[in-house]
């Protein structure tokens, strides 16, 4: 499978690419892939070393003549966002990616790509195995479960990392370098309610929302994108008056993916069904006209359920009324940094089984103040019903240094090689690079990369031009801090 990805160009890149594709590697499953590239390097005699996290550091001698340039680090992540399109079955434990390509960009069919951050880890073995580039000394560092709370990064070893420069391959905009991201936290509910046997004459109905593009949880938020949680919870707060009990909630698999499908189970009074699909009705042409130009694709839709145990009616409105009012989206925008998003919250996760409630959400900040702020508001609304949210430990995001020397011999060579100036940009998504900033403060760092689009959903692409053109700027680039 994927063999088209041996023809593309540069080869070496695609060819490390293809590997990838074919490796299951979800958050939390990377030992296959890590073994791949400890097996690969090893072969070529580069050294290899994994530390308590899992995270695997390769070595590579500079260029004889080089030994005394500044060494520099090659930082990507190895893991992957595992989403599927609706009744596309892909088990990411087991099954191999399957891409092809179309227009000029390539895609996984029925499943996110995993160019995020498969491309920039495959950049950076193709620069390990080139035989004829000048370099300085070099570190490929490859991080694990970034893609789950940046964990790899977060319990990265100290004292193991020795370059002054970093080039981290996670962005995702051709002609951008970023000198600066978003840190956060994440926000967890976890609750146990009563259950109660249906009454006499109730009817149990499900309502789907489907349909949405859904999207990256820090690249996408200001882009005015439908949360299919979201909206599940605003369309079952409609009918508050229908006499709904709450049996089940299923929505999102990743706090960092806008969701793009939900699905709950509820019970009604059989004389109140017509209600139900006539409110529904109304909701989605409601929705429809706020989200026209951006989610077109919108469907709610009410069938027949699972009759079930269920939420008192008491406990149902309440809940709702909550889950309603919960932050979402951008919460405020940077007075610092003009056009970029000083805060935010995704709602990614929202189950309900046999009673118990889940909800995983992602709180993104330039600074962590501001994601303190968002985190109040989820401890102050849950309190409303007795219910505590819990907010993880935060992550620092990444302060930007307009006047670094590695920015400045970049954005040089940008010009120099591709003949136009690089756009110096700060990021609202967690790139890794304010957590390993924090283990090792004397480092320099930047982040650039290829095209990617839809990273976190099931139409996930990257350009192949513009991958052809970020690998030929990172080979620049090593060989110039040579």
């Amino acid at each position: 499978m994927n063999e088209q990805l041996d023809t593309l160009e540069p080869t070496a890149l695609w060819r490390h690419f293809r590997t990838f594709c074919d490796t299951p590697r979800p958050s939390g499953h990377e030992e296959a892939i890590i073994g791949k590239i400890v097996d690969w390097a090893e072969q070529r005699g580069l050294t290899c070393e994994r530390d308590d996290t899992g995270n695997l550091l390769v070595r590579k001698p500079a260029t004889p003549g080089h030994e005394n340039a500044p060494g520099v680090i090659l930082q990507s992540h190895v893991d992957m966002v595992a989403q599927a399109a609706s009744g596309h079955d892909h088990d990411f434990t087991r099954d191999a990616l399957d891409t092809f390509v179309e227009d000029g960009w390539l895609h996984a069919r029925g499943t996110t790509l995993g160019a995020d951050n498969g491309v920039g880890a495959a950049a950076a073995l193709a620069i390990l195995g080139e035989s004829s580039l000048t370099h300085g000394p070099l570190e490929a560092l490859f991080t694990v479960e970034e893609e789950a709370s940046l964990v790899g990064a977060r319990y990265l070893q100290k004292d193991w990392l020795s370059g002054h420069y970093l080039l981290n391959l996670d962005s995702e905009s051709r002609g951008e370098v970023y000198i600066g991201c978003a840190g956060g936290n994440d926000v967890k509910v976890d609750h146990d309610f009563t259950l109660v046997a249906p009454g006499e004459g109730q009817t149990a109905l499900s309502l789907s929302v489907s349909g949405l593009v859904g999207g990256h949880s820090g690249m996408d938020i200001d882009k005015g994108r439908a949360n299919a949680n979201v909206l599940l919870c605003a369309c079952l707060w409609s009918l508050r008056d229908t006499g709904l009990q709450l049996i089940s909630l299923d929505g999102g698999t990743m706090r960092n993916a806008i969701t793009r499908d939900a699905r709950a189970v509820f019970l009604v009074p059989e004389a109140a069904r017509r209600l139900v699909t006539e409110t529904v009705a109304a909701f989605q042409t409601r929705e429809a006209l706020l989200y026209e130009g951006v989610d077109d694709g919108l469907v709610l839709s009410v069938e027949d359920g699972e009759s079930a145990q269920a939420m008192t009616m008491e406990d149902s409105r309440k809940l709702l009324a909550v889950l309603t009012a919960m932050p979402y989206g951008i919460d405020r925008m940077s007075q610092t940094v003009p056009g970029i998003a000083e805060s935010s919250n995704n709602i990614g996760v929202l189950r309900l089984e046999n009673g118990h409630l889940h909800l995983g959400a992602m709180v993104r900040a330039l600074r962590l103040e501001s994601a303190e702020a968002i985190n109040e508001r989820f401890r102050a609304l849950f309190s409303l019903i007795d219910v505590e949210a819990i907010a993880g430990e935060g992550y620092p995001g990444w302060a930007p240094q307009a006047d670094s020397p590695l920015l400045a011999r970049f954005l040089a060579l940008h010009e120099r090689e591709l003949g136009r100036e690089a756009e110096v940009k700060v990021i609202h998504a967690g790139l890794e690079c304010g957590i390993i900033g924090a283990h090792y403060p004397g480092l320099d760092m930047i982040s650039f990369g290829p095209t990617i689009l839809g990273a976190h959903s099931p139409t996930e692409r990257v350009e192949l031009a513009a991958v052809e053109e970020f690998y030929a700027l990172l080979k620049a680039m090593v060989t110039d801090l040579a």
